[in-house]
Order: C-alpha cells, then structure tokens, then sequence
C-alpha cells in the first residue's frame, strides 16, 4: 500500500462523527475509501448517512483540518451512490452505540430490500433497550434527535431512547 494511504487512513480513524461522537466516520461507514486517484493526488471518498445529512460539511471540514495537520494533501470526493447503509456500520461500532445509549439497527437493510408484502403489516421490529436490554419496548416517534435515528421508549426501566434505523 502506498505509504500516503497509510499515513492518511491512520489520521482519520481518529475523527469522530459530529453527530454520534462516539463513533468515527470509519465506525460508521461514511469513510469509504483513501485512494490515489489518475493524477496522483489522495482522494479521500465519503459518502453521507443520507443526501441531506447536516453534518456532511462539518464532516469535510474535519476531514481537511486533520489531514493539513499531518501534513496530507488531499482532495475530498462525497459519493451519493451507492447510498449509504447501516450494512457500512463496522461491530464495534454497533457496540459502541449500544454502549453510548442507541439502540443499533436490528436488521442489515439488504434484508429490508427482501421483505414482501401482505395484507398485514409485519410486526415492526423487536428492539431491545440499550439502558437495561429488555425487549419490551414500543417506537414513540419515527424520528428521533435525528432523521435516521426514530424515539422508542422501554416499558419496563421506562427509560426512552433512539433507535438507529436500519437503511
């Protein structure tokens, strides 16, 4: 691997997501690629939770801070397609939203591009309590403190929590 790849890839698994500052942006799968692109340069390829995600231009903005500070040029690509899934969620950073109080999507969502429908909806998901990890838990709202986040509540610690929806 080219030494610039390297260098680059270390200096942003350090970055946080502005949003979620648990996870980084490799955590989460925004990350894409660090790559060398035909001319040369280091393209650093992202691509947002969803097209108008509000924090894509804090994400850049960090990205560029922290590869200047180690001395990196790079030119910043954000890709819309493929779109973006929580498939891209690394484990650790399922576990880390788990730990930090959201409860992680349930479903990968190539399995939501399967579902076929009936004349009754299927049951919504079961989605355990981050807090106390009881599965006796109802949505409250379709969105929560973000759009890909929805607000569930737990019946039996009662405490709420969000939810990250599977995409």
């Amino acid at each position: 691997m080219d030494a610039r790849i390297d260098h680059a890839w270390q200096a942003l698994d350090a970055l946080h997501d502005p949003e979620i500052p648990v996870l980084t942006l490799r955590d989460l799968g925004i990350l894409r690629d660090v790559r060398a692109a035909d001319d040369g340069e280091l393209e650093v390829v992202i691509t947002p939770t969803y097209s108008g995600c509000p924090a894509i231009a804090q994400i850049e903005d960090d990205i560029r801070a922290r590869l200047e500070a180690e001395g990196i040029a790079a030119r910043i690509v954000t890709r819309l397609s493929p779109a973006w899934t929580t498939d891209w969620m690394s484990a650790d950073g399922r576990d880390k939203l788990r730990r930090y109080g959201i409860a992680p999507p349930q479903r990968a969502a190539a399995e939501l591009a399967t579902i076929t429908f009936h004349a009754r909806a299927p049951r919504p998901d079961i989605v355990p309590c981050p807090q106390c990890g009881s599965t006796q838990t109802v949505e409250s709202a379709r969105f929560g403190s973000t759009a890909c986040k929805a607000l569930y509540k737990c019946l039996d610690c009662r405490e709420p929590f969000d939810y990250f929806k599977p995409y």
